[in-house]
């Protein structure tokens, strides 16, 4: 009697050490073995759902369907009941999983499958106990085997409720992190309203997939038509990411000539080229530790589209004339209006460039296709007037909001702008602006050189009408000069605003202006 007092004080301090479940599981079936001779102890804990008894010293073998009658677990779980198990009738179950436990117990005469419940008559698991003698009354009535049992039961129950309060604790810690995170981007997306102009879903939708970008560090592409803003998608990426504090530089792929490109992007040497009296710092070095923003991306050569992609993809770069290479810690923002998947197709853009650029990809819709924004667009451009110019129009009224809503937008947002600009400057102070200045019909006007033909049809100064044409190719490129000698006048020699309205790159235009030698107003 003593010793079996000492022996079950012993295991019972064991048991209490145990702070987690599968230890104190696995302790629990040594001790029973080694105290009562068995052959083998096994346990099977039942999941939280009930569904499943699992025991992780069978690893995958060890997982038993509780509503699968092809093993006695089954039986033991549905009668709430212990039972014993003779080596004969275990032979008759075909249950893998069984089988492999009867195995590993070196198939003994008999088994006693006991459950084991709480107090609160939750069922926890099962205890195996394998012996080749089965006299299983004269063990489980001991009061060694009782005292065990009862406080494994009690450990088995703490741990439970450990386990799940951390799960809680985690479960809950998730859910304030998602409201935490969910209202930082509500809080973030409310802020960048106030560049980001618009009440449409389209708007909504964007301004949520920025301040995402903004979280991390892939490569963002920015797609859109010309005018839409694409400039403050990348605006907003860089002050809402952890590179806020640093530079947000700027390259305009199409307003720099190609040989200069090369030499603004990655720096040069003194003495590099003819002309390069000293040395100069690249925009690739200037974006260390912030974002480089590369608009109009489609306009980059070919030759330096492989020169990029190499950089983006090591971050070394060597400047026009170097010896060493060069490290650049920056995010990359690109935009383009252009197709760039039609310029993959035609051999003008890098497929594998596309890729890399487009990470994160993004589309701005354009204004024609969110007509809800036009009111608080044009309110947005009214206040920003009146905050520059000192005093301004009070608002737009109905009328003129409905004549908006009749017109395309072909430049989008940045034409928006330019109309409602105009018109505040031609409204009196206080006054609303009205459908009349918004001067709407004069960009569907007639350019001042056009002429008429006999019948009527109209043509622009200098082309030839159709029925004298003899040369296609001559008088359609005697067309093109013409349009953009016309589009030139219009805005009295700047090449940015009429390359703009034409819907080409700068640089585009100027080679044009080259070709067909249309000089400057």
């Amino acid at each position: 009697m003593q010793m079996e007092l000492h022996t079950g004080i012993d295991l019972a301090v064991a048991l209490i050490r145990q702070d987690n479940l599968p230890d104190l599981l696995k302790t629990a079936t040594r001790q029973l073995t080694n105290a009562f001779g068995l052959a083998r102890c096994w346990s099977l804990e039942l999941d939280l759902s009930g569904r499943t008894l699992h025991c992780a010293e069978l690893d995958e073998l060890g997982e038993f369907d509780c509503a699968d009658f092809s093993h006695p677990f089954a039986h033991v779980l549905q009668s709430g009941k212990a039972r014993e198990l003779s080596r004969a009738a275990s032979y008759r179950l075909d249950h893998s999983g069984f089988q492999a436990l009867l195995d590993a117990s070196n198939r003994p005469r008999s088994f006693w499958l006991e459950p084991i419940s709480g107090d609160d008559g939750r069922t926890l698991g099962i205890l195996v106990l394998c012996h080749d003698e089965p006299e299983w009354d004269g063990i489980t009535a001991m009061p060694l085997y009782q005292g065990l049992k009862q406080l494994l039961t009690h450990q088995w129950v703490s741990l439970l409720q450990n386990r799940d309060q951390v799960w809680q604790r985690r479960l809950l810690k998730r859910s304030l992190d998602h409201l935490h995170d969910a209202e930082t981007v509500r809080q973030r997306c409310q802020q960048l309203a106030g560049s980001l102009v618009g009440t449409s879903a389209e708007m909504t939708h964007l301004r949520g997939q920025i301040i995402r970008a903004a979280g991390s560090q892939l490569a963002v592409l920015v797609q859109g038509e010309t005018g839409c803003g694409k400039d403050l998608v990348a605006k907003g990426i860089h002050e809402f990411s952890d590179r806020a504090n640093g530079p947000l530089v700027v390259v305009n792929c199409a307003a720099i000539p190609d040989t200069l490109l090369e030499s603004e992007l990655f720096g040069h040497t003194k003495g590099a080229f003819s002309g390069a009296d000293k040395a100069k710092e690249g925009l690739l070095a200037q974006a260390d530790g912030g974002t480089l923003f590369l608009d109009e991306i489609g306009d980059m050569p070919m030759a330096l589209q492989s020169k990029l992609l190499r950089v983006l993809e090591s971050r070394q770069f060597r400047p026009l004339g170097a010896q060493q290479e060069q490290h650049s810690d920056f995010r990359l923002v690109a935009a383009t209006h252009q197709p760039l998947q039609q310029g993959i197709e035609e051999g003008r853009f890098r497929r594998d460039l596309f890729y890399r650029l487009s990470q994160f990809p993004l589309r701005v819709t354009p204004l024609r296709e969110r007509p809800q924004d036009l009111e608080p667009l044009c309110r947005h451009f009214i206040a920003h007037y009146q905050a520059r110019e000192g005093a301004g129009p009070m608002g737009i009224s109905s009328h003129a909001l409905n004549a908006l809503a009749g017109y395309a937008f072909p430049g989008n947002v940045r034409e928006l702008r330019n109309i409602v600009e105009l018109a505040c400057l031609q409204t009196p102070v206080g006054d609303d602006i009205q459908p009349e200045v918004l001067r709407l019909d004069d960009l569907f006007a007639e350019p001042a050189g056009a002429v008429y033909t006999e019948a009527g049809a109209t043509g622009i100064a200098g082309v030839p009408v159709a029925e004298d044409i003899r040369d296609l190719k001559a008088a359609s490129q005697a067309f093109e000069a013409a349009v953009i000698r016309e589009r030139l006048r219009q805005y009295d020699g700047n090449r940015a605003q009429a390359a703009e309205s034409l819907g080409l790159p700068k640089r585009t235009l100027a080679h044009k202006c080259l070709k067909y030698q249309v000089a400057d107003v």
